[in-house]
């Protein structure tokens, strides 16, 4: 099996990178079983203090593969991972992060980006919804704020990102502005992060166990329409939708 989720540590930071360039990090469901399991051994592993969640490439995750999609448990089940996991994540985006990756960005507790990223909610134009990434999404961003990209699929800049709330900070170097972030969690005790974690993440998780059956069937029933089809048959074949008007 292809690896697709590359993996390095330092000083008890767990740096686990999208490793799919080829597929712009897509979500295929053999991505989305090894990012899984890659943070359950974070989770479980003693000397690891913090995880970086990063890519390599031009594009920190370009959403759901087309050709091969993760069914959508599958997907609410990492993104429940990278809120529970009794560890601070820390996304580290250097590209391009479209639809599904903005929830992975979303589920994250502190996240970073260059001023070279571009971000869009680009469900909308292939004929489906931002169903299940709404889980981390909606509980983390400023809701009128969100409506113009979730609506419109328009492409966004890293300081548009902050100010809906989806990062944290973007910076020209983004290892710099990461450093100070990553010290302080190193400084700080597991037992406290862990706590601290649990009152930040409170309500996401509340949204979780609210949504997402529901927000799961409405994903699943939306990809397999007709309207679907024809979106992700136009995207694959780089040609305008028939509704577009």
């Amino acid at each position: 099996m292809t690896t697709l989720i590359a993996r390095t540590r330092t000083r008890a930071v767990e740096t686990l990178s999208l490793d799919s360039p080829d597929t712009r990090n897509a979500l295929s469901a053999d991505l989305v079983g090894q990012l899984a399991a890659a943070l359950a051994r974070s989770a479980k592993d003693p000397e690891v203090r913090a995880v970086v969640l990063t890519h390599t490439g031009t594009t920190f995750c370009a959403g759901a593969d087309l050709r091969d999609p993760p069914h959508p448990e599958a997907l609410v089940g990492v993104l429940r991972q990278l809120v529970e996991l009794p560890k601070p994540v820390v996304a580290r985006i250097t590209g391009h992060v479209r639809a599904g990756g903005l929830g992975l960005l979303a589920a994250c507790d502190l996240a970073a980006a260059s001023t070279a990223a571009t971000f869009a909610f680009t469900e909308v134009r292939i004929g489906v919804a931002p169903a299940v990434i709404s889980l981390p999404v909606l509980p983390r961003t400023d809701p009128r704020a969100l409506a113009r990209y979730y609506l419109t699929g328009e492409r966004f800049d890293p300081p548009e990102a902050v100010r809906l709330g989806l990062l944290t900070t973007a910076a020209d170097d983004v290892d710099d502005a990461l450093a100070p972030m990553l010290d302080g969690l190193r400084r700080s005790a597991p037992q406290a992060l862990a706590e601290t974690k649990r009152l930040l993440t409170a309500r996401v998780l509340e949204t979780f166990d609210r949504d997402a059956a529901e927000l799961s069937a409405l994903s699943a029933r939306l990809f397999s329409s007709d309207q679907a089809r024809e979106g992700m048959t136009a995207f694959l074949e780089r040609r305008d939708a028939a509704w577009v008007v």
